[in-house]
């Protein structure tokens, strides 16, 4: 096998592997967070339940990290694996 074959499939390997972490936090932030917020309803947080700023704030913030983790991930993998095709 070549090396430009060899780099392609790395490269692939560890796009799927932030892929796939990543959207293991987008499920863990969509669907068990909020299934445990209604215990968080305990206090409130400037008037209104804790539970629902963690559902429709808190989850809009990580799913903005997420975009930017994955953003600043691939440009870094792409600097990586295209260093000496140029």
């Amino acid at each position: 096998m070549n090396t430009i074959e060899e780099k392609r499939r790395s490269y692939w390997a560890q796009n799927r592997l932030v892929t796939l972490g990543l959207l293991a936090v987008w499920a863990l932030v969509t669907y068990v967070a909020p299934f445990f917020a209604r215990e968080l309803n305990e206090f409130t947080f400037l008037g209104f339940p804790f539970g629902f700023y963690l559902g429709a704030q808190g989850a809009l913030l990580v799913y903005v990290a997420a975009i930017g983790y994955y953003a600043w991930y691939m440009n870094r993998l792409d600097r990586k694996f295209t260093r000496g095709d140029r």
